[in-house]
């Protein structure tokens, strides 16, 4: 005779799950709303500076938000923050590669610690004290790379030098890899920690040497964590204020040569004139805050985009 069949168990949520579950729902819909306030608030008030303004909101080449009427541009802040960051990424992510493949597959334990801890620590470190540095140490010493660059690179124009100070784009491109090597770095180096060791191990039996391990598992799998970390460095390149601030002789100028000093960016130029701004002044410039972050999020829309065409590659396709 057999066993009589047992009722139905009904499915039960825990109470902590539940919990847990509308606690991150109402984070992920209180971070869309907070977006979309900052969107409005910025829109409105940049429409208020805009209609009012008697130049070329994209194309004028001066500043002037404060005169009656207001003339003012974002021509230069969009190049000169397009170019720095351009120059920051071009000199940070291949050299952050190279520093997290040997801290993961290549140093040994007792001195992938260390250096590591040193890369964290470097990540931590207040951006004023990078202008600092860069101010002080960075500047002065710049001018024997403009010459080599003018000597051989001059007939280009982009890198022709005529001895000012070395306070332009490039040295701000310069600074600001610096301040973001650390954080590509740091992720990138983790992501590459995350390769399956199955898939090295079965390329080393089929005799592969080490850079061949790397590049048909290590750098394929973390593709993706790659690009993310790269877009974090990259929002901290557009958005940095107090470093470009310190080092950049601001002017509203296109230069050809991006060693002559001169530019702006669109944070250095919201942090110089804020505090002098009249009520038309700010909105001018948070005009110019909306462009910036409309930029950010054309930045990491594209960044999300790159990275589910390599789905493949990422551990949420595991």
């Amino acid at each position: 005779m057999g066993m009589p069949d047992a009722a139905p168990r009904k499915n039960t949520v825990r109470l902590g799950d539940r919990v847990f579950s509308n606690l991150s729902k109402g984070s992920g819909i209180a971070l869309l709303v907070i977006m979309a306030a900052i969107a409005v608030f910025l829109t409105i008030r940049a429409a208020v500076a805009i209609s009012n303004n008697e130049g070329n909101f994209l194309t004028t080449f001066q500043w002037n938000a404060n005169d009656s009427p207001p003339v003012f541009g974002i021509a230069v802040l969009l190049f000169g923050t397009v170019v720095s960051s351009v120059i920051a990424m071009a000199l940070a992510v291949p050299v952050a590669i190279g520093i997290a493949l040997f801290i993961s597959h290549y140093a040994p334990r007792r001195l992938a610690g260390p250096i590591g801890y040193v890369v964290d620590l470097l990540a931590a470190v207040p951006s004023i004290i990078y202008g600092l540095w860069g101010a002080l140490f960075l500047v002065p010493h710049m001018t024997g790379l403009f010459d080599w660059l003018d000597r051989f690179f001059g007939w280009t124009g982009i890198f022709a030098y005529n001895g000012t100070p070395a306070r332009s784009l490039m040295t701000v491109g310069i600074l600001l890899a610096i301040m973001i090597l650390p954080i590509i770095t740091s992720v990138t180096r983790e992501v590459f920690k995350q390769t399956p060791k199955a898939n090295e191990e079965a390329a080393l039996a089929l005799g592969a040497t080490r850079w061949e391990v790397i590049r048909m598992t290590v750098l394929p799998f973390g593709r993706s964590g790659i690009i993310s970390a790269s877009m974090l460095g990259l929002g901290r390149a557009l958005g940095e204020t107090m470093a470009v601030a310190t080092v950049l002789s601001p002017s509203f100028l296109i230069n050809a040569s991006l060693l002559e000093s001169g530019g702006g960016t669109f944070a250095q130029n919201i942090a110089s004139q804020f505090k002098e701004a009249g009520s038309m002044g700010r909105d001018a410039l948070i005009a110019s805050g909306l462009v910036l972050f409309i930029l950010t999020l054309l930045v990491n829309g594209a960044a999300r985009l790159i990275i589910a065409r390599r789905k493949e590659y990422s551990g949420a396709a595991s």
